[in-house]
């Protein structure tokens, strides 16, 4: 009649255990989530880095608490790591970030590793930063740019920035995948695994897409060539400005049946603008030399050609709209221009008369040997330039020779002009 009492406490045992269990593992997430100093990234992934050479990446640290954060020292282990950028002790305030740079240099081919201590009287005092290198004597594939930096990115909205690897190896480079550090950035690119042979490359589309503001640090690590491209940009809640330069473009005169191309420039301020599309409120005016949507950093400007294509006579007008995630949305810019009727005009000469002459008459005719007389007074040259001729026409042209008696020659052999 024992035997329920003896099995009840095994079974206390047990329950006792799992609680104990349950309470160690819940204790170091909590640690991690109170964090007050924080990096992004978390570890450094420097890649093959040539030998004598450098190669530096940005950490941001970040306040996450409620009161500011003095950082007193730095401390680096590592061969050839070492660290630039602040000057200490600095103050982050609560919810601000300051950005730290860490080399790596090696002097000796072979793995490094390392770490990076931020010491502060944050609540979480001593902040260690994870380094992995490789040093090598040759890198068999070269990025370009090698590093990429998106400035400013409206949070929210995406910049997508094109990475070009090239093979400058001596044998083929098999690439079997891409790997990005920093969630703000992702990579797409050609279908994996895929061969470089020597001297052959191929464009990946880095994507940057804030998800909170300040500066955000990440990096493309390519595996098996080892090769580290380092990646930034910031957040920003303030919205870009678009402009548009000169605001409005008058045309002048053009022939109809031709076009006129006039340029006009763009720019983005206080934030990356993404412009989505153009339109034109009238079909004789259009824009050529862009490809949409494109994308402009802060500071950043291009060209657009204008376009007016006149069909008829007459004045035209048209509004130019560009659209864009701006403050701005709808940039525009007034357009204006003359369509005229097409101006030609035939330049003629003629070998100059055996006998002495005063000077020459032009004739013209829309008939052969049917002439008029085109020219108001005696041409002492042999060259005359006919301005009154019009489009679609065909003329007949024939010169004569007169003396200082005022007599006139015959025409001479008739010349076919055709107008367009």
């Amino acid at each position: 009649m024992r035997l329920p009492q003896s099995s009840g406490d095994p079974l206390s045992i047990r329950l006792v255990f799992v609680a104990l269990f349950l309470l160690a593992s819940i204790s170091p997430l909590y640690a991690r989530t109170s964090q007050q100093l924080s990096s992004s990234p978390a570890n450094l992934r420097f890649g093959s880095v040539i030998v004598a050479q450098s190669e530096s990446q940005s950490v941001s640290l970040t306040n996450s608490g409620t009161t500011g954060v003095t950082i007193s020292a730095i401390s680096v282990s590592g061969s050839g790591y070492s660290v630039s950028g602040l000057n200490l002790p600095v103050v982050v305030a609560a919810g601000q970030s300051v950005s730290l740079n860490v080399i790596f240099t090696p002097t000796a081919g072979g793995w490094v590793g390392g770490s990076v201590t931020v010491s502060s009287n944050a609540s979480n005092s001593s902040l260690k930063i994870g380094l992995h290198a490789n040093g090598v004597t040759s890198d068999p594939l070269a990025a370009a740019p090698s590093t990429l930096s998106f400035g400013q990115v409206t949070v929210g909205s995406q910049q997508t920035s094109s990475l070009v690897l090239t093979n400058i190896g001596s044998g083929s480079e098999t690439i079997t995948a891409f790997q990005t550090t920093g969630s703000a950035f992702s990579v797409s690119g050609p279908t994996l695994p895929t061969t470089l042979g020597q001297g052959q490359s191929l464009t990946l589309n880095v994507t940057f897409t804030p998800k909170s503001s300040g500066l955000i640090n990440g990096s493309v690590y390519v595996p098996g060539p080892g090769l580290n491209i380092p990646l930034t940009g910031t957040g920003s809640t303030t919205l870009g400005q678009l402009t548009v330069a000169p605001t409005s473009i008058n045309f002048g005169n053009v022939n109809t049946g031709s076009s006129t191309t006039l340029p006009a420039t763009i720019s983005a301020s206080g934030a990356s603008v993404t412009v989505t599309s153009a339109s034109s409120s009238s079909s004789l005016f259009s824009i050529s030399g862009a490809s949409f949507p494109f994308t402009l950093s802060a500071g950043q400007s291009t060209q657009l050609n204008l376009v007016f294509a006149p069909t008829n006579t007459g004045s035209a007008s048209a509004t130019v709209t560009l659209i864009s995630n701006a403050s701005n949305s709808k940039a525009t810019e007034s357009l204006s221009g003359t369509g005229i009727s097409p101006q030609y005009s035939v330049n003629l000469s003629w070998n100059a008369s055996s006998s002495p002459v005063t000077g020459y008459n032009v004739y013209r005719g829309t008939t052969s040997g049917v002439y008029s007389k085109i020219n108001s007074s005696l041409d002492p040259t042999t060259a005359y330039t006919d301005t009154s001729v019009a489009g679609g026409m065909t003329y007949y042209y024939a010169a004569t020779a007169v003396n200082s008696s005022g007599q006139e020659s015959g025409y001479s052999s008739p010349i076919q002009v055709s107008i367009p």
